[in-house]
């Protein structure tokens, strides 16, 4: 059995781009391990709510390598090797399905609404089956449209749009973009008249519909 020291020392080599074709054999066998308890959180989900969800048994070697060079972190205490995505209409629903998941699975919560990552909202569900994490992103249906269009501006502009770099100007639309869903989110949550609740709604649809034209117009 490969131990966490040894998988350690691998991520190492990985971000110094020092790799033997035995190192892609051990990275390959490290990401499989995960297919299980992958397996397992996919079917609790199911089991604990209605939306379905998207995702990957395991991270890419390129992505993998991509964030031991971006991060100070080792590889044992990548959270998101094994992964799935929910996408959910709204705020409201995105704190019960995460509140479920939570209990259902015993999973720790990483808010990244209350502290964004360079514009990127959302709340990430940390379950951990047989010392695997699994990462579970719930995201809203704003909070996804923002996230595609950032990914299509890192492919089409610049990568590094993605961690906070890039263009200014295009820095400044993300972010104010951002802002604007969270004020928006942060309204649907407040007690308000049956007139104001149409407005937000309305305002909800423009931002959907400005988002998906712009990522669609890249």
């Amino acid at each position: 059995m490969t131990s966490k020291t040894q998988i350690d020392h691998l991520g190492n080599r990985l971000r110094q781009g020092t790799v033997t074709d035995a190192d892609v054999k051990l990275l390959d066998s490290y990401r499989r391990s995960f297919t299980t308890a992958y397996k397992t959180v996919i079917a609790a989900i199911r089991d604990a709510v209605d939306f379905g969800p998207t995702g990957r048994p395991a991270k890419s070697t390129t992505s993998i390598v991509d964030k031991l060079q971006r991060e100070s972190i080792r590889l044992t205490q990548m959270q998101d090797i094994a992964g799935c995505r929910l996408v959910v209409p709204r705020i409201g629903t995105q704190d019960r399905v995460v509140q479920l998941l939570s209990k259902r699975l015993g999973a720790a919560i990483v808010d990244r609404r209350k502290r964004p990552s360079h514009g990127y909202r959302a709340v990430h569900v940390i379950a951990t089956v047989d010392s695997k994490a699994i990462e579970i992103q719930v995201r809203t249906t704003l909070q996804h449209l923002w996230a595609e269009f950032s990914e299509k501006l890192s492919d089409v502009v610049d990568p590094a749009i993605k961690y906070g770099g890039g263009p200014p100007d295009w820095r400044r639309v993300l972010d104010g973009i951002s802002e604007t869903v969270a004020r928006v989110e942060a309204l649907e949550l407040q007690r308000v008249s049956t007139e104001r609740r149409k407005e937000i709604r309305a305002v909800r649809q423009q931002l959907r519909r400005m988002l998906r034209n712009a990522t669609k117009n890249l």
